[in-house]
């Protein structure tokens, strides 16, 4: 069973409204409960950090967080609750980042989830921007790692393709073999399936590994002085 399987078969109750639910600075670690409240209310507020939720966003929602059928009906009243406001959506990332705080690569699953509805119409806005620094910002994540993430989800080709694989320029040919292959393994499509992120995001694991392959192409091909031809990659579907 996966991760996310497992979060929400253990979840089949009704979540409460978000005032009451899941308070920050809780003692004692956090249930499978709290923690599927704290995601749907991250995908849910992600939806609506635009101003407007609209049925493509429900449908990205639906691809990432997929509840078990006991859940399904809690996850839904959750989730219109939740989406009526971004207020509050801090609170939220805590809680997820408290969960995996030793789980990184569950985190940057989740930060992958949250952009997917993102694009879910096309166009990540100044306000869907800024959500997502801040949740990123909650994670944990270096600027240098949500450059990253947001480099590898929106499809671009950076100027520099060092951050895709998070070295330094100056490292050598033999430690950037070894980021690289470390990079391909942790985001290889059937490693993000086996931590439990849905199968309808196999088009966004098998973009991501398009864009590690091509950042490690562009800088052997910029090692051996050789120019960069239309190397632009296309948004992940």
């Amino acid at each position: 069973m996966s991760i996310w399987q497992s979060i929400f078969s253990g979840a089949a109750q009704i979540f409460g409204p978000p005032a009451t639910v899941c308070q920050e600075g809780r003692a004692g670690p956090i249930d499978q409960t709290g923690l599927v409240v704290a995601l749907v209310a991250l995908g849910a507020k992600m939806a609506k950090a635009d101003g407007q939720v609209r049925i493509e966003d429900i449908h990205a929602f639906q691809q990432v967080f997929q509840p078990q059928p006991s859940s399904e009906t809690q996850v839904a009243k959750f989730f219109d609750l939740a989406r009526q406001t971004t207020l509050g959506f801090e609170r939220y990332a805590k809680i997820v980042a408290k969960y995996f705080r030793a789980k990184p690569a569950a985190l940057e699953d989740v930060m992958d989830g949250l952009f997917h509805i993102a694009l879910a119409d096309g166009i990540v806005t100044e306000e869907e921007h800024a959500y997502l620094e801040r949740v990123g910002e909650i994670f944990g994540f270096s600027d240098r790692e949500y450059d990253r993430i947001r480099s590898s989800n929106l499809g671009v080709s950076p100027k520099n393709p060092y951050l895709i694989l998070g070295v330094d320029e100056d490292i050598s040919d033999k430690d950037l073999k070894r980021a690289y292959r470390r990079m391909a393994a942790a985001n290889h499509p059937d490693r993000l399936i086996a931590r439990g992120a849905p199968r309808e995001l196999m088009g966004l694991a098998n973009h991501k590994m398009a864009v590690i392959n091509r950042a490690y192409a562009d800088i052997m091909a910029l090692r051996a002085g050789k120019p960069l031809k239309g190397r632009g990659l296309p948004r992940a579907s």
